[in-house]
């Protein structure tokens, strides 16, 4: 089976499980949505939709937010991974959305990028699911599966996602790196995970593959 084989047979298990899959963080709005992304770094979804709730109330958008001291946003975020950092990123972030753009996030990858602690994935989430612009936002998760299917051989998540962009039809780019996430999440874990028994590793991985990681688990678990 080639890779372009493989990634439609991916792409049509993935449309049946997850057809239209929802965006995990919560959000109302572009800038909700960007800090919400932002504030996902090395935490997870679910404490990041802990968090939110009351930090919007305080700071719904750029405006409110420059005016609230990082101490007072640290407060409010604390429990989250790099949470002082996260909690200067945002005030400064905030502050340059008006001074650049009247308080709006703007639409392109490079304004975006240009701002304190939105790094490409962080702006290919934005961009996609707040604008509807195709991209394909890679994190360790994608990056993680598309290796074990034998899409990409790369070794970092920029070489992974210029494989999947070129395998993946562009339309589709959006829903698939939900799809991904999700199905990672329900079946795919990164450790434990036994290879074959996977609906998507078990034909998909090589035989190599399957072996090194079966190599990790318990022997109990061993088939």
């Amino acid at each position: 089976m080639t890779k372009s084989e493989k990634a439609r047979r991916v792409a049509q298990q993935l449309r049946e499980l997850y057809p239209s899959p929802p965006i995990p963080l919560l959000h109302s709005d572009p800038y909700s949505l960007l800090v919400a992304v932002m504030l996902s770094a090395q935490t997870t979804d679910v404490k990041v939709n802990q968090v939110t709730p009351a930090l919007f109330r305080r700071a719904p958008g750029a405006e409110a937010m420059a005016r609230v001291e990082v101490d007072e946003i640290l407060a409010l975020i604390r429990q989250l991974g790099l949470a002082p950092t996260k909690a200067k990123n945002l005030k400064r972030m905030s502050e340059l959305l008006l001074e650049r753009h009247a308080g709006e996030v703007p639409r392109s990858f490079d304004e975006l990028e240009a701002l304190p602690g939105v790094g490409h994935k962080t702006a290919s989430v934005v961009m996609s699911q707040a604008f509807g612009e195709p991209a394909f936002p890679v994190d360790t998760h994608i990056h993680r599966l598309a290796a074990r299917w034998g899409l990409s051989s790369g070794k970092n998540v920029e070489h992974t996602e210029r494989d999947l962009k070129r395998l993946f039809p562009r339309d589709t780019w959006n829903a698939l790196h939900l799809q991904i996430i999700y199905f990672g999440r329900e079946h795919c874990p990164a450790r434990g995970h036994d290879l074959t028994h996977c609906p998507i590793c078990s034909w998909a991985a090589t035989k190599k593959r399957i072996a090194e990681e079966a190599a990790k688990l318990p022997k109990s678990r061993r088939c």
